[in-house]
């Protein structure tokens, strides 16, 4: 293995905890931004134009949240599958991600 993908590895293992830590401290923040650039890109899409009408804050939300999920896991070294549950136990949708009101 070449020296500077040894070292690249090395540092990584290093810092991968540490990251883990940080996108679990700054979640909020980055959802944040996230839902505001969401925002803005729902809004300049003309609903008109879409077959449906998507919400795309919660829909990118949800995308986000399982992005720095995935990554958390794959930091941490989390490689077990996980069962994701579509329902929550009443057996409705957790999330409705089409607008209802038009």
């Amino acid at each position: 293995m070449p020296i500077r993908r040894r070292l690249r590895n090395s540092a990584f293992e290093l810092a991968r905890r540490d990251l883990a830590a940080f996108l679990n401290d700054h979640e909020e923040d980055l959802l944040a931004i996230f839902r505001e650039e969401i925002q803005v890109l729902d809004d300049a899409i003309p609903d008109e134009d879409l077959f449906i009408d998507i919400k795309m804050v919660p829909l990118g939300e949800m995308i986000l949240k399982a992005s720095l999920h995935a990554i958390r896991r794959f930091l941490m070294g989390d490689t077990v599958k996980v069962k994701v549950p579509v329902e929550d136990a009443s057996g409705e949708k957790a999330l409705s991600l089409k607008d209802s009101a038009s």
